[in-house]
C-alpha cells in the first residue's frame, strides 16, 4: 500500500465528536481547494457510521455549494431522516468557517432479492495492464513546468490507466477530441471487506475524470486554457456489491454543455462485464479573460 492510499484512508477515519456530529481534514494542499470527491467520501463515512451494518448504501445525491479550505477540519452533521424496515435514509452537511459548503442526501437498503437486468454493455477496451499509468503519459506532456510535473506525477491513490485521450493531450491535438472518456483505476492494496469503504472509495474515484470528459469535447485542460470550474451536484447508484482493489472500467460520456455549465455521465464495470455504479454529474465551466 502506498502512503498517497495510507493517508486517504486515514482521512476517511473521521473523529466522532458528538452524536451524529463528525470532524474530517484534508491532506495538506497547495494547489487547488478540497477536492470534491473527499467531501463526498467523508460525508459517506459519516452517515454509514450511524446506519445498521446490514443495509447498504444503494444512492446518493450531493450538492457542492462553497469552495472548501483544506486548512481547516470540516464538521459533518448526520440528520436521521427515516428508519423503516427496508430503506434508511440519512442528510449529511458539511460545515467549514460556520457556513455548509455540501450537502449530500444518502439511502441504504437491505438485501433483497428481485427481477435483474443489465441493458448497459461494458464497452470494448484494452486490458488496464496492457496501458500506461497515468503519471508516465502526464509526465511528458507536463513539459519544462516542474509544478506541473510534481503535480502530475506524485504517488496518487488511485491507479488511473487512460483508454481515451486525456485533456491535454487533446489540447495540444484537435483530431483527439471526444466527448466520451474510457478509464480503468483500482486501488492498489488488500483492502478490508467492509462493503461500505468500498463504496466509499468509488465516491473519492468518480469526481476525478467526469468533468474532464466536459472539457475534452472542447480541447480544454485545466492549467491551459482560460476555464475556470466547479462540480456543481453529483449523483451515484450502487447496484451490486463490488471491490475497489479489483479493475473497475469507468465508461463515461458528456452529452451537453452550455450556458456555462456541462453534464457528464458515467457507468462503472467490473472487469467481467458487470454494471456495477452509474454516475451522474453537472459541473460548472465558465470562461475567463
Amino acid at each position: 500500500m502506498n502512503e498517497a492510499l495510507k493517508e486517504l484512508l486515514d482521512l476517511l477515519d473521521l473523529e466522532q465528536i458528538e452524536l451524529d456530529i463528525f470532524r474530517g481534514r484534508s491532506p495538506e494542499e497547495r494547489i487547488q481547494r478540497v477536492f470534491g470527491g473527499q467531501v463526498a467520501a467523508q460525508a459517506l463515512v459519516a452517515a454509514g457510521r450511524t446506519v445498521p451494518k446490514d443495509r447498504n448504501v444503494h444512492s446518493l445525491h450531493a450538492y457542492f455549494i462553497r469552495p472548501g479550505d483544506p486548512a481547516v477540519p470540516i464538521v459533518y452533521n448526520v440528520e436521521r431522516l427515516r428508519d423503516g424496515r427496508s430503506f434508511t435514509t440519512r442528510r449529511i452537511v458539511a460545515i467549514q468557517h460556520g457556513k455548509a459548503i455540501f450537502t449530500m442526501s444518502a439511502s441504504f437498503h437491505v438485501a433483497e432479492e428481485g427481477v435483474t437486468h443489465q441493458a448497459s454493455a461494458m464497452p470494448r477496451v484494452p486490458d488496464p495492464e496492457t496501458l500506461p499509468t497515468f503519471q508516465d503519459r502526464m509526465y511528458e506532456l507536463a513539459g519544462d513546468n516542474p509544478e506541473l510535473r510534481e503535480w502530475f506525477t506524485r504517488p496518487r491513490p488511485v491507479d488511473a490507466r487512460y483508454v481515451s485521450p486525456l485533456t491535454w493531450e487533446a489540447y495540444k491535438n484537435p483530431d483527439l477530441r471526444s466527448a466520451e472518456t474510457n478509464v480503468w483505476f483500482r486501488y492498489q492494496a488488500d483492502l478490508p471487506d467492509d462493503p461500505l469503504l468500498h463504496v466509499v472509495l468509488a465516491a473519492y474515484a468518480s469526481d476525478f475524470t467526469l468533468v474532464d470528459t466536459i472539457l475534452l469535447a472542447h480541447g480544454m485542460a485545466w492549467g491551459a486554457s482560460n476555464i475556470m470550474g466547479a462540480s456543481l451536484d453529483h449523483a451515484m447508484w450502487f447496484h451490486r456489491p463490488f471491490r475497489a482493489d479489483d479493475w473497475l472500467l469507468y465508461a463515461q460520456e458528456s452529452p451537453w454543455s452550455g450556458g456555462a455549465r456541462g453534464l457528464a455521465r458515467g457507468e462503472m464495470f467490473t472487469a467481467s462485464g458487470e454494471l456495477v455504479v452509474s454516475v451522474v454529474q453537472e459541473a460548472m465551466i465558465r470562461l475567463t479573460k
